[in-house]
């Protein structure tokens, strides 16, 4: 068995970014940019109006004073109006600045009335002007590759009038439960039967990860269907089986992955829960053998397939970062293995703080249910107190310290 830090530092090593992909700048937001962007042209392309109000001369507005008015531009015109001396132009707010302006003076802080507006305090040059270039100028690096898409570098690059953008491919990840005892989501339950719900669990967190599951269904605990299955799961980018990889007379997973070719990095970590778990690679695609267990899948999934995955798809920091929060009750587990305890996080005067979800027993799903976040107990202590800080990766981003 290997420490858990060196089985996913060994997973990461050997994972690569997959190639990238054209997407409608609609479906481009969670995806990961596959190479720079540099501004075509100037943001703004022209000088502009930040306020709806009166493009002026600040010359002649020294102090008080009357102009009149001798045009009016709405953003989008064509109309090209001059500002000359003693004389104003009503102006809308992302309007073109007209020819001799040098300023614009918001509605509110004027009065208009016979064709005159009065400009009432003294005014400075380029008030409420947003300048040519002034946000972005041509040429300049406005999103590095890496980056993960959000709503304002959508905004950006739809701003740069990109319809389709260049992204790192998402991973496709055939999926596969292995068992006897599996029948599937809305078959009849007989004695001795469970629902395959790692399928349906997994698949949920391939999608979260940003990836597309590659539903197998199920293999029965014999060597020639798990060959065939698992066969058709390289195919894809990656393959995730559940279930067949401990040392039971019926678990035939890592043979059949041997007979296959399937180089096996590592089999059994020094973790709980999850000890089971093998990775493998064939044809530099990555093979990860998760145990049966629904929350030993769940938990091995969210350590080492899922930062595997975003590597994969491109993510500059693929690993959750880890977070400090005060234990608020004792734990105590056995020494020699690092343990993942499911915990339920909150902020208490402006930190983390961290409860055990329930029974840590695997058995009970609903530990993991209640939880949002893994308390992360390294190997070598054995009792942690209340009140100290301990490391949690969270699952579900609910709330932030100050």
């Amino acid at each position: 068995m290997i420490p858990f830090e060196e089985a996913r530092n060994r997973i990461l090593a050997r994972v690569a970014p997959l190639g990238g992909e054209r997407v409608p700048i609609f479906a481009a937001a969670g995806r990961v940019l596959a190479e720079e962007v540099r501004a075509p042209a100037d943001m703004p392309s022209w000088d502009n109006s930040a306020m709806d109000g009166y493009a002026v001369r600040s010359g002649d507005c020294a102090g008080p004073a009357a102009l009149k008015l001798t045009g009016y531009r709405a953003a989008g015109d064509a109309a090209d109006p001059k500002v000359t001396p003693g004389c104003a132009v009503k102006i809308m707010t992302g309007s073109p600045i007209p020819e001799g302006c040098d300023a614009v003076v918001p509605f509110e802080e004027t009065e208009e009335s016979g064709g005159f507006v009065r400009i009432r305090a003294a005014v400075k040059p380029r008030a409420h002007i947003r300048f040519r270039g002034e946000d972005v100028k041509a040429g300049d690096r406005v999103i590095p590759a890496g980056t993960v898409l959000r709503p304002p570098e959508i905004s950006m690059l739809a701003s740069f009038g990109k319809a389709f953008v260049p992204v790192y491919r998402k991973a496709r990840v055939a999926l596969l439960s292995t068992g006897d005892e599996l029948v599937e989501l809305g078959e009849p339950l007989s004695p001795g039967k469970i629902v395959n719900s790692n399928t349906v669990s997994l698949a949920a967190a391939i999608e979260e990860a940003g990836a597309a599951p590659v539903l197998l269904g199920i293999a029965v605990d014999d060597k020639e269907c798990l060959r065939g299955k698992i066969r058709e799961g390289l195919a894809a980018d990656a393959l995730v089986t559940s279930a067949g990889v401990s040392a039971g007379d019926r678990d035939f997973v890592r043979e059949v992955l041997a007979e296959l070719s399937v180089e096996e990095v590592f089999w059994k970590v020094d973790i709980k829960p999850g000890r089971p778990t093998a990775f493998g690679m064939k044809d530099g695609k990555p093979v990860f053998s998760l145990p049966g267990n629904p929350v030993s899948s769940l938990v091995t999934f969210e350590v080492f397939v899922r930062p595997a995955l975003l590597k994969m798809m491109g993510h500059p920091e693929p690993q959750k970062r880890l977070v400090k929060a005060v234990l608020k009750e004792p734990i105590r587990k056995k020494a020699g293995k690092a343990h993942f305890f499911r915990v339920r996080v909150a902020v208490e005067e402006g930190e983390y703080a961290a409860w055990m979800s329930g029974d840590q027993n695997t058995g009970i799903l609903r530990t993991m249910v209640l939880a949002n976040g893994i308390a992360v107990l390294p190997a070598e202590r054995t009792d942690f107190k209340a009140g100290e800080k301990i490391d949690v990766c969270l699952l579900y981003q609910s709330a932030t310290p100050n």
